[in-house]
């Protein structure tokens, strides 16, 4: 076990993570948002804001992913999310899951500069809509000044990220695990009853503590594939009761976590390289 130290004797950081996927999922894929395609609409008319809601009520900070064409289509709803104190951070132009090339930078440009326009500072951190990425987008992120990507499926704790056989510079990797700790299997490809997805993840947030880990939830606010809905939303709710039972558990923002470790990046200097 790695002797990990977290912030004033917490032993396990929880970072609830919500991801816009809203029409743009569609409308990227030239697809009208319309009828049986028209989930991510549901973000932007309720499912984003009944997260807002929760949080509140729980006093919780957290992180969203929005894509840059989401910030265009609701720019009041991400004001709101930066004004509530949540972290905003970027996660694609239109929910891009395929290999941009040398097109990437232009793109991810464009979309940290709406991001910076609608709250009016820039994002720090960065997940990949599709789960893709090269070298050339890490160069880009770094170059824009981001602290961190989350997009790793490889590692159970934060790590220093490294490319071209160097550690990279005030950035870090804060994985995510979309296997076990991301609703999409769960309500896209099993269709697994809610009950059942919390029972999961409290089995999940048990086994980290243990280990003194880091617990990073993915949640999409959007109907289908995600925990909009009132009777999945509802589960998170009971999920955070249950953390609350360990006062040594805190949430955290990722922004958060990634300065934490880069305080000291020499603990969390076992990335691979890129």
């Amino acid at each position: 076990m790695r002797n990990i130290v977290w912030p004033q004797g917490v032993k396990c950081v929880v970072a609830l993570t919500v991801d816009s996927d809203g029409p743009c999922c569609e409308i990227g894929q030239k697809v009208l948002p319309l009828g049986a395609r028209a989930h991510g609409r549901y973000s932007g008319k309720g499912g984003i804001q009944r997260y807002l809601d929760l949080f509140a009520r729980e006093n919780i900070p957290a992180t969203f992913y929005v894509c840059g064409h989401d910030a265009e289509a609701w720019p009041d709803l991400v004001r709101a999310i930066a004004g509530a104190g949540h972290e905003v951070a970027a996660h694609g132009y239109m929910h891009e899951n395929f290999e941009l090339g040398e097109a990437e930078p232009a793109l991810l440009e464009k979309s940290h500069d709406i991001l910076t326009a609608v709250t009016g500072g820039p994002p720090r951190g960065w997940r990949s809509p599709g789960g893709r990425k090269s070298a050339l987008t890490m160069r880009t992120l770094q170059r824009l000044g981001y602290r961190y990507d989350s997009s790793e499926k490889d590692d159970d704790f934060p790590y220093l990220a490294e490319f071209d056989g160097q550690h990279l510079e005030g950035f870090m990797e804060l994985p995510n695990n979309t296997s076990s700790l991301d609703d999409f299997p769960f309500y896209r490809v099993s269709y697994t009853p809610p009950s059942e997805v919390l029972a999961h993840w409290i089995e999940e947030f048990d086994a980290i503590y243990r280990e003194g880990g880091y617990f990073n939830l993915t949640l999409h606010p959007r109907l289908g594939y995600g925990s909009g809905s009132p009777a999945r939303s509802a589960i998170i709710r009971r999920l955070i009761a249950h953390i609350r039972q360990y006062s040594d558990a805190r949430f955290m923002r990722m922004i958060d976590i990634a300065d934490w470790c880069l305080r000291e990046p020499a603990r969390w200097a076992h990335g691979r390289i890129l």
